[in-house]
Order: C-alpha cells, then sequence, then structure tokens
C-alpha cells in the first residue's frame, strides 16, 4: 500500500477520527523471535523451544513475544505514513494495550493505523494518539490492539 504524506504535523488534527492506513505484511520468523528472547532475556519455551512446542502447544508452532508484536508497531507506522517539517519526534507510550491472539512463528502481520487524537502541545508540538491494531494474515481476530502515543515538533 502506498505510504500516505501530510504536509505538517499542524494539520494532523483534520484526520482525527480517520483511518491512515495498512502496512504491507511482515513475517514473524523464529529468527526475529530468537533475536528478541535474546535481547530481552525471555526464553520461556513457548518462544523459543520449537521441538516442544511441536507436541505442547495449539498448532505445533512457538508463538512471538506479545512485546514483540507490539514492538513492530514503530516499523509498521513507517510504512503507513510520513509527516513532512518534522524537526523531531518521539515516542510518548500507551495507553491501552491488548495481545487478543498469538501470532505463530511464521506467520505474516500487517498494523492498521486509526488517528484518534492530534492534541497540539507547547514548542510546536502535536501529541498523536493511534489505534494501532496488528493483524495476522488468514485470522479474524487479531493479535494486538494498541492506542499508542507520540509527539512531533514541526520544522
Amino acid at each position: 500500500m502506498a505510504k500516505r504524506e501530510f504536509a505538517h504535523p499542524n494539520e494532523m488534527h483534520k484526520y482525527v477520527g480517520q483511518e491512515i492506513g495498512v502496512s504491507d505484511w511482515v513475517e514473524v520468523s523464529q529468527d526475529r523471535i530468537n533475536q528478541f528472547a535474546e535481547a530481552t532475556g525471555d526464553h520461556q519455551w513457548i518462544h523459543v523451544d520449537v521441538e516442544r512446542a511441536k507436541k505442547d502447544m495449539p498448532g505445533g508452532k512457538t508463538i512471538a513475544h506479545g512485546f514483540l508484536t507490539l514492538s513492530l508497531i514503530p516499523m509498521l507506522n513507517h510504512q503507513i505514513s510520513h509527516i513532512n517539517n518534522v524537526r523531531n519526534g518521539i515516542n510518548y507510550g500507551c495507553n491501552k494495550v491488548r495481545f487478543t491472539s498469538p501470532v505463530p512463528a511464521g506467520s505474516r502481520v500487517r498494523a492498521r493505523a486509526k488517528l484518534i487524537a492530534a492534541d497540539a502541545m507547547d514548542k510546536g508540538g502535536v501529541r498523536l494518539t493511534n489505534q494501532v491494531t496488528i493483524e495476522i494474515e488468514g485470522q479474524e481476530r487479531p493479535a494486538c490492539i494498541a492506542e499508542t502515543m507520540s509527539i512531533v515538533y514541526g520544522a
């Protein structure tokens, strides 16, 4: 899908309530899961023990860490949209995060973003609140629904 372009942070209020876009599909490979386990120290067997998962997990596969799924949001959002004339931006946090379905190793996921607030801040900043839904290819139930926040400062 084509990346959506916005001229300046101060125009984002015009898009509140709209779907901003949908990212491309990205594979959540076992290698990516293993790398996340190494980076975070979370080596729970449901994520990294492929042989045990074949016997003891529904579907016979390991599953991605919930926080791995959440951590894909910045990359996927980058595929969805770009705001021009930005001096800098920061992640501000999350209001609410729910992991609604596991992501089996080898699955493909994508993000669907909807702008739910654009609030003016000091020094030319705009606090953006998005509802981001991480969808799993071929499944009706999403993997994650997160209300994420960032602040962007106009140039």
